[in-house]
């Protein structure tokens, strides 16, 4: 009894020191470009979206009801999941035979690792895409052990979630397929009740299949624009080197020793089929081209099996031994997590690490500054906005050329007596007005378009003021141009078959 109280108050220590984290951040810290996305969908809840399954768009319309433009009533559940995540990391490492410092080593290497601090801090599909990866390995973990209709059943449902969180759980159900091929899983999974899960699953995803075929698959419109701008020109060892940094360097002390245990481990034998699994999901998503945090959800496997190789293996050797890696992984950690959390203040962030804002080579994460990138813009459009005559101002409206920006209007606008935003990028194109175009519009782009773009659909374009981000990563992002366009040359309609092709440019 004693070691699964242990076990529980680990859990729970690390549940409420990530939370008072990840709480801190919020107050430091502003909304990434794609969470602004994120939360816009919560205005349009649908059963598909351009970019992304309808999970997201479901949370958001349930933030959305608080009527707040905080950090952190939009990152409540980025919260829950990161909580949730913990919470499995630690059954599934007890349910392949961890103790307590098994799931103290796994729970400290996720937070540590300025890559999963990040990616569980945001409004994005990412947290819990990870979440559904966590819990169908649990799930998946007690379906080896007893493999019956009860357990298969709850696997196929966490599948089908996380089929409608981010697509890349199809990763994880190819791996699920090499159970077809061990006679411990082959008998229930040959047999006639499995067509009942493959037709619930089915049931479940088949709406948003629908939403995309009647869309023309605009996903496989976005992969492709993807692959031709970005995951084309990766190659493995530039994704595996930023994985070792984005993780923290000294976890791979773990990780990579789990990618080999959980193989070659007698007392993991009857999760071989686990094994075998997590290790196809990562040579698909390999042969993919995939990034390297597409990769994240893989690693905590491994995170798993390393620390119970750490823990039988090495502590059972030298038990004082965890008490240097501890401290070392807590050490690193606490350098790094800024990188990842914003528990700093920007200044502060900036003296700790001698950056240069200007000249910094890792550049400095978005969410340090875009609170206050966000309430130049806001003002500036504002002062644009009210200097335009009584009759021009009537009927107008924003268009943000990134989604970014047609977000944050729509987010923050009404606090400065803004008018509604539009886009023709990302899923801003499915919401887009209908009808005559008003005489006037106010335009605002960063370094992707400029006065050239906005003359291809209005007869007049001034450009009018600039918005200047000394922060910004890209030199092209250091300036956003307002412009003010009249004389629209066609209707809404019009627009919205100009860039039918040309929603993810």
């Amino acid at each position: 009894m004693k070691p699964i109280k242990t076990t529980t108050s680990i859990i729970i220590a690390f549940c409420v020191i990530n939370l008072i984290m990840h709480l801190l951040a919020d107050y430091h810290s502003g909304f990434q470009g794609d969470e602004l996305l994120h939360i816009a969908t919560g205005n349009h809840p649908a059963i598909g979206y351009m970019e992304f399954p309808p999970m997201i768009g479901w949370l958001a319309c349930i933030q959305n009801q608080f009527g707040s433009s905080s950090v952190f009533v939009h990152h409540i559940f980025s919260h829950i999941a990161t909580l949730l995540i913990l919470v499995l990391v630690g059954l599934s490492t007890v349910e392949l035979g961890g103790k307590s410092k098994a799931v103290f080593l796994a729970l400290l290497c996720i937070m540590i690792s300025p890559g999963f601090d990040r990616s569980h801090q945001l409004f994005q599909p990412v947290v819990f895409s990870e979440l559904f990866w966590v819990l169908s390995f649990y799930l998946l973990t007690r379906f080896i052990k007893v493999p019956d209709n009860k357990n298969l059943f709850w696997l196929t449902l966490s599948l089908a979630f996380g089929f409608l969180t981010k697509y890349d759980i199809v990763f994880f159900i190819a791996g699920t397929c090499s159970l077809f091929f061990f006679k411990s899983t082959q008998k229930i999974l040959l047999s006639k009740q499995v067509w009942k899960f493959i037709l619930l699953f089915a049931i479940i995803v088949a709406p948003n299949l629908c939403w995309q075929y009647l869309h023309n698959f605009p996903m496989f419109q976005m992969f492709s624009r993807l692959y031709e701008t970005q995951l084309d020109k990766l190659n493995v060892g530039s994704v595996i080197v930023m994985l070792i940094i984005d993780l923290n360097p000294f976890t791979l002390l773990l990780w990579l020793p789990g990618l080999f245990y959980m193989f070659m481990s007698k007392s993991l034998a009857t999760y071989r089929p686990l094994a075998v699994c997590v290790a196809i999901s990562i040579l698909v998503l390999a042969l993919a081209k995939g990034k390297h945090y597409y990769f994240f959800s893989d690693i905590i496997f491994l995170i798993i099996f390393g620390s119970i190789w750490f823990e039988q293996k090495v502590l059972a050797w030298q038990k004082w031994l965890l008490y240097p890696v501890s401290i070392l992984f807590i050490a690193t950690g606490l350098f790094l997590m800024p990188w990842g959390l914003m528990v700093l203040p920007l200044n502060n962030f900036i003296h700790v690490y001698r950056l240069d804002k200007r000249k910094s080579k890792f550049g400095i994460p978005d969410e340090y500054y875009t609170e206050s990138k966000w309430v130049k813009t806001m003002r500036a459009l504002k002062a644009v906005h009210d200097s335009l005559p009584a009759q021009q101002k009537q009927g107008c409206l924003i268009w943000g050329k990134h989604y970014s920006q047609a977000g944050a209007v729509n987010l923050f606008g009404s606090a400065y007596g803004l008018p509604k935003a539009f886009s023709y990028h990302g899923s801003f194109y499915s919401w887009a007005p209908t009808g005559p175009i008003p005489e006037t519009v106010i335009a605002f782009t960063n370094g992707e378009a400029d006065v050239e773009f906005f003359k291809s659909f209005f007869s007049s374009v001034v450009a009018v003021n600039k918005v200047y981000n000394p922060y910004a990563g890209f030199d092209e992002d250091r300036y956003q141009t307002i412009f003010i366009c009249t004389k629209p040359k066609q209707s809404f309609e019009g627009l919205h078959q100009i860039f039918k092709t040309r929603v993810f440019e």
